[in-house]
């Protein structure tokens, strides 16, 4: 027989396995199974870590086999074949979306031709180098522009909660195949970390080519190419242009996946100039980032008690009516700068896979709703034929209104006890944020309808992590690109585009993720019904 079960441990007795076992034991007799210590066998599955209550206690979980051998349902990878050429899929986006979606189309050896405005890994570091170093966007190559999208140079973390969209445990089992520690198997909370993800994704991208896909790097898909098939606007190839060059080409294929990412506003324009009913606003979160001192944030999670890693934390609250919680938290990581156009601050977070700087930050952010746009967004979109861009409209306003606040890269900061009390921060704490900060009155600037919640928020997180507010804690701004405002209008039957057929929006920027791990089963999903509709 099989079952599923937990056990409580100190931390200390992790590596105990006469203690582990002694649990298992305990716990299959609350549950009323009786069974002889040699014939059990427990293959380890999750990790956890309770710090709640001021005692730190891992949470274990385990599949045991009594009487029985492990079978190994769902621990293989799936199986590649080599493209035969009969079908040619275009995917424009080489990040999670896309990559898995080019693996899954090799299953069925379809080939896959994959389109990137950026640079392959190897070179995108020195495009992030440049930013990071010495405030040079390159705006086609940046840290959510390049091979392996937003995530390769911007964390690397994979939990999600998407596991009824897909097989999350068969995403990880390809990052393992290709270089990922296996922890990410079975840690509570995944993270590769982006000092690993540029050679894994290369990897990707070589096995891909291994096996007859394509790819086309420093290339922008500038439109579709469409006909009219049996009554619906149809989309039969792409037009295609090189960065760098400025040639011009078209690509046709028997489908075409946009994997474009949350931050590719020309995507959604093009779309719009197609068929604007193919879009729609939807909800979207803007802010700040939180920078405290690493061993601030452990103190107050760990209660005082040395733990081997860096603590995490979640929080929300309800402010006004609308939600303001942490994102993208990372513990022992930096704070990075991501604009995508040279009038822009956009700031997001990252950790390396030791998660072991002396910062930990996160994005604290207010919920935004299509009617929490402003009229002149709402009539401007009104007036270009497609009122579901009026939100990405006003999160491009914001991000030029942090831009003026600037010094170029360096971003504009505040101490977030300064926020607070409505004054002047008259120096600025260290910070991991390399471009460098210039002190701003991020209380007067931001949005009301922003900065108020975000002090009401931020005054009820330190209730429940008593510290929070501290006086060496900073503020970044702004925080934009947690997600799209925008969604792309797909089937739920075939996850065609509504509106324009052989178009297949996947990932983040399509609205229908949010994150590398659930980015990645939606690329699958989408390949998927792509490739039965090719058979």
């Amino acid at each position: 027989m099989t079952t599923e079960l937990s056990i409580t441990i100190k931390p200390n007795d992790e590596k105990n396995q006469k203690v582990i076992n002694e649990q298992i034991l305990k716990a299959l007799e609350k549950k009323n199974i009786a069974a002889n210590p040699k014939d059990i066998i427990s293959v380890f599955e999750k990790k956890s870590i309770d710090a709640r209550h001021g005692q730190i206690k891992l949470i274990l979980r385990y599949k045991i086999y009594i009487g029985e051998e492990p079978n190994g349902d769902g621990e293989t990878l799936p199986v590649w074949k080599t493209a035969d050429g009969k079908h040619k899929v275009i995917i424009i986006g080489s990040g999670p979306a896309g990559l898995y979606a080019a693996f899954r189309l090799l299953e069925d050896g379809i080939k896959p031709i994959v389109i990137e405005r950026g640079t392959p890994a190897e070179e995108r570091k020195n495009d992030i180098d440049a930013i990071r170093n010495e405030g040079i966007l390159n705006e086609n190559s940046n840290y959510c522009f390049g091979e392996g999208g937003a995530g390769t140079f911007s964390d690397g973390k994979l939990y999600t909660r998407s596991n009824k969209r897909g097989d999350i445990g068969k995403i990880y089992r390809i990052f393992v195949e290709f270089g990922a520690t296996e922890r990410i198997l079975t840690d509570a909370h995944p993270h590769i970390g982006t000092d690993k993800l540029p050679e894994i994704i290369s990897g990707m991208r070589k096995k891909i080519i291994s096996l007859g896909g394509e790819f086309f790097f420093d290339t922008q898909c500038t439109n579709l190419l469409t006909e009219k098939k049996d009554g619906k606007l149809t989309v039969t190839g792409v037009k295609l242009k090189n960065v760098t060059s400025g040639e011009e080409s078209e690509l046709f294929g028997d489908a075409v996946i946009l994997a474009t990412g949350h931050s590719a506003t020309d995507v959604y324009k093009m779309i719009s100039k197609i068929n604007p009913d193919s879009l729609e606003a939807k909800t979207f979160a803007v802010g700040v980032r939180v920078e405290h001192p690493r061993e601030l944030i452990d103190f107050i999670q760990f209660h005082g008690k040395l733990m081997p890693q860096a603590a995490e934390y979640r929080l929300t609250a309800q402010e006004d009516g609308r939600g303001v919680y942490s994102f993208c938290m990372c513990p022992g990581g930096h704070v990075v700068p991501c604009a995508t156009a040279k009038n822009q601050i956009v700031i997001n977070g990252m950790s390396s896979s030791g998660r072991n700087s002396q910062w930990s930050n996160a994005a604290i952010v207010v919920e935004r709703r299509p009617e929490d746009t402003p009229e002149e967004f709402v009539l401007q979109a009104e007036k270009d034929g497609c009122k579901a861009l009026a939100g990405l409209y006003w999160r491009t306003w914001l991000e030029e209104e942090t831009f003026k606040h600037s010094d170029g890269q360096k971003a504009p900061a505040q101490k977030l006890t300064d926020f607070l009390a409505h004054r002047e921060s008259k120096e600025l704490p260290p910070s991991s944020y390399k471009p460098g900060l210039v002190t701003s009155r991020l209380d007067e600037w931001l949005p009301k309808e922003i900065s108020e919640r975000l002090q009401k928020g931020f005054r009820d997180f330190d209730k429940n992590m008593h510290g929070f507010v501290a006086d060496d804690a900073l503020l970044i701004a702004t925080e934009t690109r947690t997600s799209t405002p925008v969604r792309i209008l797909r089937s739920k039957e075939t996850l065609e585009c509504e509106g324009i057929a052989n178009l297949y929006p996947a990932g983040e920027g399509s609205g229908y993720s949010g994150g590398i791990g659930s980015s990645a089963i939606d690329g699958e999903r989408v390949a998927n019904a792509i490739s039965h509709k090719l058979k």
